[in-house]
This record gives C-alpha cells, sequence and structure tokens, in this order.
C-alpha cells in the first residue's frame, strides 16, 4: 500500500522585535494583510470592488472563541477543509514583540468588564477586528501576529485555534510546565492560572492578531479588567513557576514549536523601514539561544 503523500515544508518570514506600541503594530498587520489579499485577487482575476460589495452583503462573522471571520467569494464554501494549497504571492509570517502597556478590546467586547472609564482615563485602550473580549499588553509578555494563508494549511478556524495553542502548550512542555486547555475557553491555563490569551480575526481566510503569553510581566495592569470577560479566573505568568526563565529563551522556543506545528520553516527577516526603529539589538537576538542569561 502506497503511502499518502506528505506536504511540501511551507517557508515563512519570521521578524523579531522589540516594544512596539500597539498601533504601530496594528497597522503593519493591517498593511500585510491588505497586501496577501491583493496578491490573491490578482493571482485569481478576482475583482476587489466586486469582492467588497459581496461580501458586505453576504458576509458571515464567526465571533465566539476568541476569533473573527470575514467570508466572501473564496471562503464560503470551503470551511474546514484542509487545503494545502501551492503558495500564491507573499509567504506566511510571523510577528514577535512586545507592547508598552495597553488595553484592547475585541470588535464585540463589552466595556463592562473595564473597571476604569475608557473615555476619561489615562490609559491607552484600543477596539479592534479580532474576537474576544478585553485584554492587557505590557513588557514581559510575548506577543505573536501570525501572519497565514489559511489555505495553505487548513480553513477551520477552530483547527487554526487549537493550533495556536499547541503552539504554547508545547512551548509550556520545554520547560517541565503542563499546560491546559479548559472547554469553551479559548488560551492556555497553567494551574488554574490563565497563561496565555488568544484573539485572531480572519479575512478571505488571511490571519492577524494572535496570541499573547505571560513569561514575565507586571500583571497589575490587569487588576483593572475583567481579562477576557472571565469572571473569578486568575491570570498567572511563567515566572510565578520559574523565576529564572528568560522571555528571550521562550521567543526562541515558540519559533521553535511553531514551525513543528505549523509544518513551516521561519526564516528570519530584515524589518521593513517603517518597523525599523522598532528592532531588537544584536545583544537580544544573541539572547534567545537556550540557556542565554534571563533577561526579563
Amino acid at each position: 500500500m502506497q503511502d499518502a503523500p506528505t506536504r511540501p515544508l511551507l517557508t515563512g518570514d519570521l521578524y523579531l522585535l522589540g516594544k512596539v506600541p500597539y498601533d504601530a503594530a496594528w497597522q503593519w498587520q493591517q498593511q500585510l494583510v491588505a497586501e496577501r489579499k491583493a496578491a490573491l485577487a490578482t493571482a485569481s482575476g478576482f475583482d476587489s470592488g466586486f469582492a467588497s460589495e459581496f461580501a458586505s452583503e453576504f458576509a458571515s462573522r464567526f465571533t465566539g472563541e476568541g476569533a473573527a471571520i470575514e467570508c466572501s467569494l473564496d471562503t464560503k464554501y470551503q470551511t474546514g477543509q484542509p487545503v494545502g494549497q501551492k503558495p500564491v504571492g507573499h509567504k506566511d509570517a510571523l510577528l514577535l514583540l512586545q507592547h508598552p502597556p495597553v488595553y484592547t478590546l475585541g470588535q464585540g467586547a463589552d466595556t463592562r468588564f473595564l473597571r476604569f472609564v475608557h473615555q476619561t482615563c489615562d490609559y491607552e485602550v484600543y477596539r479592534v477586528e479580532r474576537g474576544g473580549e478585553v485584554t492587557y499588553h505590557c513588557p514581559g509578555q510575548l506577543v505573536g501576529y501570525p501572519i497565514l494563508d489559511l489555505k495553505r494549511h487548513r480553513t477551520d478556524l477552530h483547527w487554526y485555534l487549537r493550533q495556536l495553542e499547541e503552539v504554547i502548550i508545547q512551548t509550556l512542555a520545554v520547560y517541565g510546565l503542563v499546560g491546559d486547555r479548559i472547554a469553551g475557553m479559548t488560551g492556555v491555563w497553567l494551574e488554574g492560572c490563565k497563561v496565555a490569551a488568544i484573539g485572531i480575526k480572519v479575512s478571505r481566510w488571511i490571519t492577524m492578531h494572535g496570541f499573547a503569553l505571560n513569561v514575565c510581566p507586571d500583571l497589575a495592569g490587569f487588576d483593572q479588567i475583567v481579562p477576557c470577560g472571565l469572571e473569578g479566573k486568575r491570570v498567572g505568568s511563567l515566572a510565578q513557576f520559574l523565576p529564572e526563565i528568560s522571555l528571550e529563551d521562550v521567543r526562541s522556543t515558540i519559533v521553535i514549536q511553531f514551525e513543528q506545528i505549523f509544518g513551516m520553516k521561519l526564516i528570519l527577516k530584515p524589518l521593513p523601514g517603517s518597523m525599523a526603529a522598532f528592532a531588537i539589538s544584536p545583544e537580544a537576538l544573541k539572547s534567545s539561544a537556550p540557556g542565554s542569561k534571563p533577561m526579563c
């Protein structure tokens, strides 16, 4: 009996950044998604203006489990299919970075989960197009924004969310930590504490937003919200279990696990000019190697 053919290993672009203001990273994600959607439209001979009108009239949105999707002509009838499509246009990409302190709300998030009046406060607050409720970003938290064409992987949002969780779970396992899932609650938990939040946006099967893993942040900022809208649930960090853990080491591990889970080879790329100011130092790059000195 002949073995089933294996899918060729995909290659993708890896961008490593330091602390990036939320709006700068958000705009760059939008730009990367727009470039990929335009390339797909050109390759298929599809008129983007007609696509926009069609999507406006017939779009459906999936907002449960921290996800939001827009379905248009090329997605409406493909949900759940393993694809492995031949790459068209731009490669997939993974952005890894940190943010200065900032609160973000998903497109349908309820402001009652804020413990402050966001219109008059001094906190930086954004409502964005991802699914899910309110969350908090700050230094010491590793944020990952995968820009993937799911037609190269599997056109199934539940599958994609579980894959992101698995990347985190396998990363924790490298350090001897056992990450858990809780049914109906997207994210990763460690001994009853939520250590990773996930919220995504998918449009024409191109993904944006992603995951946030609490490595060694100051968790005080979470006191100002009901994280992810989960009353009575605790937020934790890896440093609470492994005080000497390094964000740089975890970043290196995340890359390896992402490659394994998604069947990819990520190639480190230089940052575009608009993002060059947020490049991490050569010293920080060197410290990403396992066994490096903790720098949280």
